[in-house]
């Protein structure tokens, strides 16, 4: 078994990583860390979401940062709030043992006023939502002058977004950086533009292989039901849950409402997070899911991605995905850091050929679940 130690992660990242019960790096840190933190140069990696990427371009960039220079040295960006506050929460943790690094969180939706205060400490890096971190820039509230390291972390769902303007505009700014590390699940046509356009040709590349980079510590399941009877059914289901930890997808912004209603009804410990609720609620709602004062959690697909919240037992497609990648970003945030999940369809009769289409696509077998009496 290959340590962290051995890929060449320092002693004080390495103490930071075992409090965190993370003890054997995982394929894409096996291969992206030792790489670098042995000159970087450009990086393009294609990984699925929870195969342990924001270790594995973070550790080699804290080891980079010099504490003593009291400047942005990196610049993460990232498509969401969520995912934006989860990485620097894990940098934070990786780094608990090490000289002080500083890491801001940037991102559209709450208070920019709050944001340019906080701007003034000293900063070392950067996680930004593009919208904002350009709307800071051109403020002069951020200086990247100095900054020796670019992360684009899920540039596929940033271009799906929307951001391909801010994110060329960016990138434009950046051109004199050596260090660029594009993450993405898929590699789309914009993505493969933006490398040819911003990364140098000869850019190392890695790809963790596997059936779309679908977890094997999940166990996909189906329940064949009609639409009327989907509430009662996730109720046995949670019923059968007892205190385990969760999360419930729906497409649409009224389905969360209107289910959070219904399981408010019968005492379970929900909340919920979607597109309508201010980030003061967004963060309140994740606050009580990650202290496990609420057990349940109901989100839309914009939840999908930036969630990582340890132990999650299940996750439920209470309506299925729009897409394939949303299906594998939704069930990733269950079985993650090598623990065993569920992953439950409830799904109408008409509905079963998708659930065959993703059996062939992404190479997993389902489980057909008979409804409780």
């Amino acid at each position: 078994m290959t340590t962290f130690t051995q890929l060449g992660v320092h002693k004080n990242l390495v103490k930071g990583l075992s409090e965190m019960g993370i003890k054997e790096p995982s394929e894409i840190q096996l291969e992206a860390i030792p790489l670098l933190l042995n000159g970087g140069g450009n990086l393009v990696a294609k990984a699925q979401t929870g195969t342990g990427k924001t270790a594995a371009y973070g550790l080699p960039l804290l080891q980079k940062i010099d504490s003593k220079r009291k400047v942005i040295q990196a610049l993460i960006l990232c498509p969401t709030r969520e995912l934006g506050q989860q990485i620097a929460k894990q940098l934070f943790k990786y780094s608990k043992y090490t000289d002080p690094i500083y890491t801001e969180s940037v991102y559209g939706g709450a208070r920019i006023d709050e944001q340019l205060k906080a701007l003034q400490r000293p900063t070392h890096i950067i996680v930004a939502t593009p919208g904002r971190l350009i709307d800071l820039v051109k403020r002069g509230a951020i200086d990247l002058s100095a900054v020796e390291t670019v992360v684009l972390d899920e540039a596929d769902e940033m271009l799906s977004m929307g951001f391909k303007d801010e994110l060329d505009e960016i990138l434009n700014m950046m051109r004199r950086v050596d260090d660029k590390w594009l993450f993405s699940a898929t590699m789309p046509q914009g993505i493969n533009q933006m490398i040819k356009n911003h990364l140098s040709a000869d850019a190392h590349k890695i790809e963790i292989k596997g059936p779309n980079g679908v977890n094997k510590k999940v166990e996909h399941q189906f329940l064949i039901c009609a639409p009327e009877e989907k509430s009662l059914v996730l109720l046995q289901f949670l019923a059968s849950q007892g205190t385990n930890q969760g999360i419930v997808f729906c497409r649409t912004k009224e389905t969360v409402k209107n289910l959070v209603k219904d399981l408010y009804a019968k005492k379970i410990k929900v909340d919920c997070i979607h597109g309508d609720l201010l980030q003061k609620e967004r963060d309140k709602a994740m606050r009580g899911f990650q202290n496990k004062t609420k057990t349940v959690l109901v989100a839309t697909d914009i939840a999908a991605r930036g969630i990582d919240v340890q132990n999650l037992a299940y996750v439920v497609h209470y309506e299925m995905p729009s897409s394939d990648e949303y299906y594998t970003h939704r069930s990733g945030r269950t079985g993650r850091g090598g623990q065993s999940g569920v992953s439950l369809s409830l799904v109408t009769s008409k509905e079963v050929k998708q659930i065959r289409a993703l059996e062939k696509k992404l190479g997993v077998s389902y489980t057909q679940i008979r409804r409780a009496k």
